[in-house]
C-alpha cells in the first residue's frame, strides 16, 4: 500500500502538549514536560504556583522526594523557586509503552511539616527510530502460491508511543508484491504469481516511518526465496497467550507452553518456535524451546522493575511459512523488599529543658513492594522518652514524651523499627543518636552537711586545715565549681584574716597562727559556686577546733617567785608527823592534761622531814620533829604539768623550826645562803680528796660515832640561837603563840626578804592530803643542806672546818 499522511493539525497539537502545565483542583500541582529536556531546564515555579515566599522555601528546607525509585529527576532552586530537571528524563525507560507516563514527586516542607504532591506528565518526543529485529527477513514462498496470498512480516519496533511510533510502511516498488498494513499485522500480498524459473530470489526493501517531526524511519531487506509448493503456514492455537509469574522465580521456571500446527506433511509440516522482537532489557529474561514451544525463565524477574512482559511468538514450518501470536506475562509481587527508613530531619543536640511533645526529627518510611506488602508499621523501643507520631502519608514525627535530664541520661540511641504487612513480614531498623545539651539546673552539692577541722595551737601560717568538696553534675562550665569564704567575723576580725580557701581545690589554709588560750573554736561558711549563667551556689559550715599544746609552764602563785623576796614559814617544834606546814599554789594556762599539775620536792635540807602532796601541793611533816633537826629548813619544790613534753616551774620554801620568836637567832638575808649552794660542789671535791686518806677517815669516823652516842646534837646545834637583830621588824607568830600546831588547818606565811613586808594570813586548807607513799622522795645524797655551812664556828680553822663538814656528810651518807 502507499504512504499514509496525517493532518498538520495533529502535529501542532502534539508539540503543544509538551509545554502545557496543569493545576489540580485539590491544591497539588501537575506539570507536563517533554522527555529528553536538558539538565537544569525549568519545569515550573513552585513558589509562585503554591503562593510561597522564596525565603519560606529555604527556611523550611524545601525538597523533593521520589517514590519507588533511586533516581532524582528534578530538584528545587531555592533561590528562584524553580523546579528544574536534575538529569535526563527518558520516558521509554520510565513507562515503556504506557500511553500515559506520570512521575509522582513529593514536595516536603518542614517546620511545620507540609507535603504537596507533584505530578510530572512526561510526554513523548520522537527520539527513537523504527527498528526491525533483523536486518534481513528471510521468506520462502512456493511458486504454487496463489495470487492474493498474504505473507506476514514482523513489525518494526519503535520505543516511542502515539504519533511518534510507527505510523506507516513503504515497500520498494516491485512486480510481484504489494504491502498490506492493518492495526495488527504487516503483510506482503502476492499480486502476481511467482515463477521460480524466472526469478528464484527477490529482494524487497521495506521502510517503516513514524509520525514524529522530524520523521524517523527504519528499513529491512525482505529476501524472498521462491520454493516449490508449500501452501499451508503454521497456525497458533491462540492468538494471545497469557501467563502469571511470581517475581524472583528461579531460572528454568516454566512460564507457559505455546503450540502451532501446520496442515502440510513432512518437512512442510515441521514447526519451529521463536520469540519475536524483544527489547534489549528483556532479551535475556525468557527463552523458548524451538521444538516444544516451552517458554522458560532465564533471567531475573523483579516486580519492582517490571510488572509485565509482552512478546511476539513466531511459528515457522520447514519450508519457511510463518505465523505470529502474542504472549503477555504478568509478574506478581512477593514481599521481598524490607521497608526503608530515611531520616529527613533531626534536631541534635536537644536542650534538656525542652517541654514534652517537642518535635525533634522527621522520619520517612518507604517499601518498594505493592498493596499489602507495602503497608508499614513503625515503632521505637519502650525505654526512651520519645515516640513516633504518624504524620502525612508515610512520614512520622519523632517527639519527646517526658522531661529530659542530661545528668541522668546524656545520650540516647533510639532504634526505629519498620515492619510491613507482608507474609512473612519483613522489617528493618535504624538507630538515631540524640545528645542532650546541658543547662545550668543543678547547684553544687557538698559531700558532707558540715565540715570540721582540728588544728593544734601555734600552727604555722599557711598550713592546711581541711578540704571541702562539692559536686556539680552539670557539664563543662556549668559543672565547674569555685570555692570562696563567706564574709564574716571571728572575734571581731574578718574571717579572711584567719582562713583562706583555694578556689579550685577547696583546700582550707590557716592564715595566722592560733592560740588556744585566746579562743578554742570558731565557725566559718564556705560557698561553692558554679560557672553557669546564671551561676548557682550552695553553702556549708566549717567548724575549726583549736587543740591545746603544752606551751605554758605552770605559774606559781604561792610562794611568791624568787627574785624580790622569799617566804618563811614558822613550824613548831612539837609538830607531829602528818601536820600541815604550808601549801604551794600554782596554776597553768593550758587545759586538759596539759594543765594537770603535780608537786615534787626536788631538794630539801632534811629529805626525810617533809613531804608534799603530789596533786594538792600541801607540805606536811613526815615524822615528828626532833631536837636534832636543823632549825632552818629549805625546800625547793618543782611543779610539773602533764604535757608532752612536760613543762615545770620551781620555787623555794623556807621553814624555821621554833616554838617562839625568842629562840630564833638574828636573821640575815636567807637568800644569801642560796649563794653558798656552791659549797655542795666543794663537798664533792673534798670527798674525792679525802678518799685518798681512807684509813685516816676510818679512825675519825669511829671517833665521831663514839662522840655522837654521848652527844647526838653536837654537830647540829651550833646555830640554834638566832640573834634578834636578824629577825624582820614585823615578824609575828600565829595565834600569839609563835607555834603552828599540827591540829591547825591553816598556814601562816612570813616574808623576811623585805623589811617592810607585813604578816600575811592565807585561807585554811583541809587536812585531806595525799598519803606519804605518793610523795616524791629524794635520798639525802641528792641534795646538800644549804644551812650546814653556817653551823661551824667561825673560830675553827680552815682545815678543821673542812674536816668537820666532810665528816658530817659522811655521817649523813652512812646513817641517814
Amino acid at each position: 500500500m502507499g504512504d499514509k499522511g496525517f493532518p498538520a493539525l495533529r502535529l501542532i497539537l502534539c508539540i503543544a502538549s509538551f509545554i502545557v502545565m496543569l493545576h489540580l483542583v485539590n491544591g497539588d500541582l501537575s506539570y507536563s514536560i517533554p522527555e529528553e529536556m536538558k539538565r537544569e531546564s525549568v519545569i515550573g515555579n513552585i513558589a509562585k504556583d503554591l503562593g510561597l515566599d522564596l525565603r519560606t522555601l529555604s527556611s523550611r528546607k524545601a525538597r523533593v522526594d521520589f517514590e519507588g525509585t533511586r533516581k532524582r529527576h528534578c530538584d528545587i532552586n531555592l533561590s528562584t523557586g524553580d523546579l528544574i530537571t536534575s538529569e535526563r528524563i527518558d520516558r521509554e525507560s520510565l513507562c515503556g509503552k504506557k500511553p500515559s507516563c506520570v512521575v509522582k514527586v513529593d514536595l516536603v516542607l518542614e517546620n511545620p511539616l507540609e507535603l504537596h504532591r507533584l505530578s510530572l506528565h512526561i510526554h513523548d518526543v520522537n527520539d527513537n527510530s523504527p527498528k526491525f529485529r533483523e536486518n534481513v527477513i528471510e521468506i520462502e514462498i512456493s511458486e504454487s502460491a496463489d495470487k492474493g496470498n498474504r505473507f506476514s512480516i514482523e513489525e518494526a519496533h519503535d520505543a516511542d508511543i502515539g504519533q511518534n511510533a510507527v505510523q506507516m510502511y513503504n515497500l520498494q516498488k516491485n512486480d510481484n508484491f504489494i504491502l498490506n498494513v492493518d492495526s495488527n499485522t504487516v503483510e506482503l500480498v502476492l499480486e502476481k504469481t511467482l515463477d521460480r524459473e524466472k526469478q528464484k530470489d527477490i529482494n524487497l526493501l521495506l521502510t517503516a516511518l513514524d509520525g514524529g517531526s522530524p520523521q524517523r524511519s527504519g528499513t529491512v531487506v525482505i529476501h524472498v526465496t521462491v520454493l516449490d509448493a508449500n501452501d499451508n503456514a503454521p497456525v497458533f492455537s491462540q492468538a494471545v497467550y497469557k501467563a502469571s509469574l511470581p517475581e524472583n522465580s528461579p531460572p528454568d521456571t516454566i512460564v507457559i507452553n505455546v503450540s502451532a500446527t501446520d496442515a502440510d506433511e513432512g518437512v512442510n509440516g515441521d514447526v519451529t518456535y521463536h520469540l519475536g522482537h524483544v527489547s534489549d532489557d528483556d532479551v535475556n529474561v525468557f527463552s523458548i524451546d524451538p521444538k516444544t514451544g516451552e517458554i522458560k525463565v532465564t533471567g531475573v524477574i523483579d516486580f519492582e522493575e517490571r510488572s509485565s512482559f509482552e512478546m511476539r511468538l513466531q511459528a515457522k514450518d520447514g519450508l519457511g511459512l510463518t505465523s505470529y501470536a502474542k504472549v503477555i506475562i504478568d509478574v506478581t509481587d512477593i514481599n521481598d523488599n524490607a521497608p526503608m527508613i530515611y531520616l529527613k530531619s533531626l534536631t541534635n543536640p536537644i536542650p534538656e529543658n525542652v517541654s514534652p511533645g517537642t518535635e525533634v526529627g522527621i522520619i520517612n518510611v518507604q517499601d518498594r513492594d505493592s498493596e499489602t506488602n507495602r503497608q508499614v508499621r513503625c515503632s521505637i523501643q519502650q525505654n526512651v522518652p520519645f515516640k513516633l507520631v504518624p504524620s502525612i502519608k508515610n512520614y512520622y514525627s519523632l517527639v519527646t514524651t517526658g522531661q529530659l535530664d542530661r545528668e541522668l541520661e546524656s545520650d540516647y540511641n533510639i532504634t526505629i523499627t519498620a515492619t510491613d504487612e507482608g507474609s512473612p513480614p519483613l522489617s528493618s531498623s535504624k538507630t538515631v543518636q540524640l545528645s542532650v545539651a546541658d543547662i545550668n539546673d543543678n547547684p553544687p552539692v557538698f559531700e558532707e552537711q558540715s565540715y570540721s577541722a582540728d588544728v593544734t595551737e601555734n600552727n604555722k601560717p599557711g598550713s592546711t586545715l581541711c578540704s571541702v568538696t562539692a559536686r556539680d553534675p552539670d557539664w563543662r562550665q556549668n559543672g565547674t565549681v569555685i570555692y570562696s569564704l563567706l564574709p564574716g567575723e571571728v572575734n571581731g576580725a574578718p574571717v579572711s584574716s584567719y582562713l583562706s580557701v583555694n578556689g579550685d581545690t577547696g583546700v582550707i589554709h590557716a592564715v595566722r597562727s592560733f592560740d588556744y588560750e585566746q579562743f578554742r573554736s570558731f565557725k566559718v561558711h564556705v560557698t561553692a559556686r558554679d560557672n553557669g549563667s546564671p551561676p548557682l551556689s550552695s553553702n556549708v559550715s566549717v567548724s575549726v577546733f583549736v587543740s591545746d599544746v603544752n606551751d605554758n609552764s605552770p605559774q606559781i602563785l604561792y610562794p611568791a617567785p624568787e627574785g624580790n623576796s622569799f617566804m618563811t614559814e614558822l613550824v613548831p617544834k612539837a609538830a607531829h608527823g602528818g601536820s600541815l606546814v604550808s601549801k604551794v599554789i600554782a596554776v597553768d594556762a593550758d587545759s586538759g592534761q596539759n594543765a594537770w599539775l603535780s608537786y615534787h620536792i626536788v631538794k630539801s635540807t632534811d629529805p626525810g622531814l617533809f613531804t608534799i602532796g603530789l596533786h594538792s601541793g600541801e607540805i606536811r611533816t613526815q615524822r615528828d620533829i626532833s631536837e636534832s633537826d636543823s632549825m632552818k629548813q629549805n625546800l625547793i619544790v618543782s611543779v610539773k604539768d602533764n604535757g608532752q613534753p612536760s613543762l615545770s616551774a620551781t620555787c623555794s620554801m623556807y621553814l624555821l623550826i621554833s616554838d617562839n620568836l625568842a629562840e630564833v637567832p638574828e636573821l640575815k638575808d636567807i637568800s644569801y645562803e642560796e649563794k653558798n649552794s656552791k659549797l655542795t660542789s666543794y663537798l664533792i671535791i673534798a670527798l674525792v680528796s679525802v678518799s685518798t686518806f681512807f684509813l685516816t677517815f676510818i679512825i675519825i669516823i669511829l671517833g665521831v660515832r663514839f662522840c655522837r652516842r654521848r652527844k647526838p646534837r653536837l654537830l647540829f646545834d651550833g646555830a640554834v640561837a638566832i640573834p634578834s637583830a636578824y629577825l624582820p621588824p614585823n615578824y609575828a607568830d600565829v595565834d600569839g603563840t609563835g607555834t603552828l600546831r599540827s591540829a591547825y588547818n591553816y598556814d601562816a606565811y612570813l616574808t623576811t626578804g623585805s623589811r617592810t613586808s607585813d604578816f600575811k594570813f592565807v585561807s585554811s586548807y583541809n587536812d585531806n592530803t595525799l598519803p606519804a607513799d605518793q610523795t616524791l622522795r629524794k635520798s639525802p645524797s641528792d641534795f646538800a643542806d644549804p644551812f650546814d655551812d653556817l653551823e661551824p664556828s667561825v673560830e675553827v680553822g680552815t682545815f678543821q672546818s673542812t674536816l668537820l663538814i666532810t665528816m658530817h656528810c659522811l655521817l649523813v651518807f652512812e646513817f641517814g
